[in-house]
């Protein structure tokens, strides 16, 4: 097996310390680690010092979806046993029926009802499909969305041990449209004010949708990274998003993503020519060394978990060598990793 086609070519060293529990109090507070993906030249800044490395003409592409409160603390209707429900995402043309993830799986068998709050929101077990994954079906009076934000709580990645104090700081300054469960997390670095910055420089921002799903922190589990399923995510590019990036491309300014679920948003509705059509759909696009970017120039990203897609990704676009090397010396240098981490800039 080709050395960079093994799981354990994208593991590195990281002390647990590092690894961020609270977001900082001023978003653009963040470090950034400046990587040249040509020389593997390294630099370092802070986070609000991006507009720097941005020219006239280039788009920038911000992923606007809004993560849901999708952990719900429930009980068992006829045994009172405690179960909870992650939402992973809402079923096609049926607006009360989910799947979802729910634990004790014992506790949780077709024709189950678990009762969330004061009795304002059930849900019966449908189904076990794949993983173990829930199909549910919600019941409730009023406005689905409105109970939820009541009930239901972030869905924080299990490696942040901290309770989130505000909501919002698992949000990007940019979320409209609901749907994920977890954020797009490099766009946390952002604020108002520095995206009017970035318009102000002559930069259009283009924003798409990617419903983020948990399946992008699934572990990989085989050797070959081949052999690895991606769990498919709904995305939305409007004509408005794709006639922007496409000017871009034909008049030679820069595509810059922001984070991995852009880029893999980008990359799955592209020709070959780097152009984007106006779709919605799904994709379960896996992208690892070898891959040929079609349309992403340069790339703004959190620090990911070892072994995991998002560093195969970030390696498929700047080479495997240069990003570990890259990650040794934020290890070296204590940058914060993960969702509440310090950015990467790589061009």
């Amino acid at each position: 097996m080709e050395e960079n086609l093994n799981v354990h070519s994208y593991n590195y060293d990281l002390p647990e310390e590092l690894i961020a529990q609270d977001p900082l109090s001023d978003r653009t507070a963040s470090r950034l680690l400046v990587l040249d993906k040509k020389t593997g030249g390294i630099s370092h800044r802070f986070f609000r010092d991006i507009t720097e490395f941005f020219k006239p003409g280039d788009c920038l592409v911000i992923n606007d979806t809004k993560v849901i409160p999708a952990r719900l603390m429930g009980t068992k209707k006829d045994t009172g046993g405690a179960v909870e429900i992650l939402l992973l995402k809402r079923l096609k043309d049926k607006k009360d029926e989910w799947e979802a993830l729910a634990g004790p799986g014992k506790k949780a068998r077709p024709g189950d009802v678990i009762v969330f709050g004061n009795g304002e929101l059930e849900c019966e077990i449908l189904e076990i499909v794949e993983d173990g994954n829930r199909m549910i079906k919600f019941s409730y009076e009023g406005i689905f969305e409105e109970i939820l934000d009541k009930l239901g709580s972030m869905p924080l990645p299990p490696y942040i041990k901290n309770q989130l104090k505000e909501k919002d700081r698992y949000q990007t300054v940019y979320a409209k449209n609901e749907g994920s469960a977890a954020a797009p997390t490099a766009g946390l670095h952002f604020t108002g004010e520095l995206l009017k910055k970035i318009e102000e420089k002559g930069v259009s921002i283009a924003r798409i949708t990617l419903h983020v799903g948990l399946g992008t922190f699934r572990p990989v589990k085989v050797e070959n990274i081949k052999e690895h399923k991606m769990h498919s995510e709904h995305f939305v590019i409007t004509p408005e998003a794709a006639d922007m990036i496409n000017k871009t491309k034909d008049s030679g300014g820069r595509i810059i993503s922001v984070g991995t679920t852009s880029t893999r948003t980008l990359e799955s509705a592209a020709d070959d020519s780097g152009h984007i059509k106006p779709v919605t759909s799904d994709t379960s696009i896996f992208i690892y060394p070898g891959y040929g970017f079609k349309v992403v120039d340069a790339l703004i990203t959190n620090f990911h978990l070892p072994e995991s897609t998002l560093i195969m990704l970030v390696s498929a676009f700047a080479g495997r060598e240069k990003v570990l090397n890259a990650y040794r010396e934020a290890v070296k240098e204590k940058y914060r990793f993960f969702s509440f981490g310090d950015a990467m800039f790589i061009s």
